[in-house]
């Protein structure tokens, strides 16, 4: 697929704000079976834009608007180009999951096994995992990984509205019910107290004219698994699917905190106002393929 993707993400302040210091992280990537063709990104006010590569190889355009402002417009368009040469077999028999703690050491790993901003290995998570796979007599990675999917989406509600953008993955166990950055988050513990290296991934979704996956009407998140011998490969436990040329990757990490699309600060009191737009386009539709009908949504 040939990917065009809008985010737009405007602020409107109730009284003027100045010293605004903001990181954008809104790129998409060129791996894993998608090139990022084109980039451009515009802000309003007009300013001067950096960028480098973070610690998790994602790209940080940085911007600073000094003089006071009412109003922050963020403009991002990409145009990327996926496939789908990166996905596993469902069936596929990858690793024991008793030889999964010796990845832990792997410094590409390490991060990825630990407790992190909104995600903890906790025993409720190590006695979910445990249940999905002695339980079932499962004993590879992969098909644990597949399972804890499976389970998450099965088990927790598609709520929007019921948590917020700092909410905790201990908090989704509890209440059961959240939007796909806390299934991502749950998914991430549950495989992390299981030993298998687990990191979020933030990015955007195609749906195409008829509605089959969950999160397209704004940023989506997904998980990825490292697995020796394949590297690593993604899950998407909103949607009980393997992402595909419809997933567009902008960026990984041990949590949201690590890669929210848009973040900083500034200088100033009273209300703000919010709204953020995203759009995915296909610009080749006739070349693609079609897709069986997802799963039935809850």
């Amino acid at each position: 697929m040939k990917l065009h993707i809008l985010h737009r993400t405007s602020y409107a302040y109730a009284t003027p704000v100045k010293e605004s210091f903001n990181e954008a992280r809104l790129q998409p990537v060129t791996a894993n079976g998608q090139t990022c063709d084109q980039f451009i990104l515009k802000i309003l006010p007009a300013t001067k834009l950096t960028h480098y590569r973070d610690f998790h190889l994602n790209y940080v355009h940085l911007f600073e608007i000094t003089e006071p402002h009412t109003h922050l417009s963020v403009e991002a368009t990409s145009v990327v180009t996926t496939s789908n040469d990166h996905r596993l077999p469902d069936d596929q028999i990858t690793t024991p999951l008793s030889a999964m703690p010796a990845c832990a050491w792997l410094e590409r790993c390490y991060d990825f096994v630990q407790s992190s901003h909104y995600v903890e290995p906790s025993p409720e998570a190590w006695r979910i995992g445990l249940d999905l796979t002695d339980g079932a007599g499962i004993t590879d990675a992969w098909q644990a990984a597949r399972a804890v999917m499976r389970h998450i989406h099965a088990t927790f509600a598609y709520t929007p509205s019921a948590t917020h953008v700092h909410t905790h993955m201990r908090d989704v166990l509890r209440h059961r019910r959240g939007v796909c950055q806390d299934f991502a988050h749950v998914m991430l513990g549950i495989c992390r107290a299981l030993k298998i290296p687990a990191r979020y991934v933030s990015g955007y979704i195609y749906n195409g004219p008829v509605d089959q996956l969950r999160g397209a009407q704004a940023s989506h998140a997904w998980v990825e698994v490292y697995l020796p011998d394949f590297g690593w490969r993604a899950l998407d436990p909103t949607n009980n699917t393997q992402p595909d040329e419809r997933y567009v990757k902008t960026a990984v990490g041990r949590d949201y905190a690590d890669v929210s699309p848009l973040k900083g600060t500034y200088r100033g009191t009273g209300d703000r106002k919010l709204s953020v737009e995203v759009l995915v386009t296909n610009l080749a539709p006739a070349a693609t393929t079609s897709h069986a009908p997802m799963p039935a949504m809850r």
